[in-house]
């Protein structure tokens, strides 16, 4: 005979139980500190809070760049990188961790060997573009970043033409390579899933499409702007990063993190003499409708809506020490 159980009326909570349940997920991001604002840590802060999250920020190193381009980069030490980042996770429930641009081989290294330590948290790597370095670092940096990072990757986001060039580089093919066959080297490399953006399209559209070396998970199509945009990847792979941090699965989060990055492009600005920057906290910008109510509201015509193919869901898997 199966019994109730016993009602009990449960304790109350403190504030700061209540508190600590609402609080917004802690999201750590590897990356270099940029004074224009455009990219680097600059944009992963402005990013992660806008979508939710906490940053936990670790600076790599600092751009010498305006809005324009990178003239240089100064590295931190590897025991500076890593003091800082494991002070923060002794003592701070981490959610996720992206990496971006890391400045040095052994940095990456440094990353390589605390990411090993916590084989549950997600690692989302960005790579950008490094044509402005110079050869022989840009070669050891991304051989590096193979070897160490790539391994403890869960989701990679690049480029497409940027990862054609590092993971492909003896494509001899007439055509260019889909995101499945970059997805396809990274696999080789132990990466599970690849974001593979601005895939040009015909008609002045660009594809985004998330995949795996078996299948093509999802795409998301997007008119491209007239302007020039700097830090559009580093914001698309914090979003990414801080989307998963909050509970959301693979699928979810790219499609949400490309349609933030839309709306932050489509309110860009141009704050100096150089690119344009995405605007992150576009949502806090009055509106239309809020200047002026005499207004009439226009209504979205289909047109006007990306051509999106539902990305499916997934769990992301723990990543084992790889070097």
């Amino acid at each position: 005979m199966a019994l109730n159980p016993i009602s009990t009326t449960p304790p109350r909570r403190t504030s700061q139980e209540e508190a600590t349940e609402s609080a917004p997920v802690c999201v750590l991001s590897f990356n270099s500190s940029d004074p224009s604002g455009a990219s680097g840590l600059s944009a992963d802060i402005a990013t992660i809070s806008s979508v939710g999250g906490h940053a936990l920020p670790v600076a790599c190193g600092a751009y010498v760049r305006d809005t324009a381009r990178i003239h240089e980069h100064f590295s931190l030490d590897d025991e500076a990188v890593t003091e800082q980042a494991r002070m923060v996770l002794e003592d701070i429930a981490v959610a996720a961790i992206k990496v971006g641009f890391a400045g040095s081989p052994a940095n990456l290294a440094a990353i390589a060997a605390i990411s090993s330590d916590y084989p549950n948290i997600p690692i989302i790597s960005y790579m950008p573009d490094l044509s402005w370095w110079e050869d022989d670092k840009q070669d050891q940096y991304l051989d590096a970043f193979k070897e160490l990072v790539l391994p403890q990757t869960s989701v990679l986001v690049g480029n497409h033409n940027t990862l054609w060039r590092w993971l492909l580089p003896e494509w001899e093919q007439s055509r260019s390579p889909t995101a499945r066959d970059i997805a396809m080297a990274a696999e080789a490399l132990e990466v599970p899933y690849v974001l593979v953006t601005g895939i040009p399209l015909p008609d002045q559209f660009v594809d985004n499409v998330l995949t795996t070396a078996q299948t093509v998970l999802g795409n998301s199509k997007y008119e491209m702007f007239d302007a020039t945009f700097t830090g559009a990847g580093d914001t698309l792979s914090a979003a990414i990063t801080a989307l998963l941090a909050t509970g959301n699965d693979l699928g979810v989060a790219t499609l949400e993190a490309l349609e933030y990055l839309d709306h932050s492009l489509d309110a860009g600005f141009r704050p100096g003499m150089g690119h344009y920057l995405p605007d992150r906290l576009f949502w806090a910008q009055p509106t239309e409708d809020e200047e002026s109510e005499d207004e009439p509201e226009d209504e979205e015509t289909p047109d006007d809506e990306p051509e999106t193919k539902p990305i499916e869901g997934f769990v992301i898997p723990s990543h084992d020490t790889k070097h």
